[in-house]
């Protein structure tokens, strides 16, 4: 497939927030670190850092993170500043905008994608003049 530089993948060995399978939040959080769910948010995710939403998490919301990893389900857009990973039990209804997305076979994602450039800042380089005849 095509490759360009591996962004890294959310960091899952140190999450500073859980929000638990047994847990509803309806409103905008705010946060940085590594934050897990696996329980079910409704509302919006401003998160400054690595998400990762859980196998039996539910997400119903618009995520702007760094990385975003997704095992369960989330109806929203993402807008990812890095990596965007669907794991084989991910069910993504929405658009994403990111610099990489990975889809492993099994994942479920109905919306569009749009890549960012890598160079962002840069401007194109101008056409080269055709050579005479």
């Amino acid at each position: 497939m095509f490759k360009a530089k591996d962004a890294p993948a959310a960091n899952s060995d140190r999450v500073d927030t859980i929000i638990g399978k047994e847990t509803e939040f309806k409103g905008t959080i705010k946060s940085h670190g590594v934050l897990r769910i696996d329980g079910r948010v409704e509302g919006e995710v401003l998160h400054q850092g690595d998400l990762i939403v859980g196998a039996g998490g539910v997400v119903v919301a618009n995520i702007h993170a760094r990385h975003v990893t997704i095992a369960g389900e989330v109806n929203g857009n993402v807008d990812a500043d890095g990596r965007l990973e669907l794991v084989a039990s991910a069910r993504l209804t929405g658009d994403v905008r990111v610099n990489q997305l990975v889809i492993e076979e099994g994942a479920i994602f109905l919306g569009t994608s749009a890549m960012r450039s890598e160079d962002r800042g840069a401007q194109k380089p101008e056409p080269k003049a055709a050579p005479p005849r």
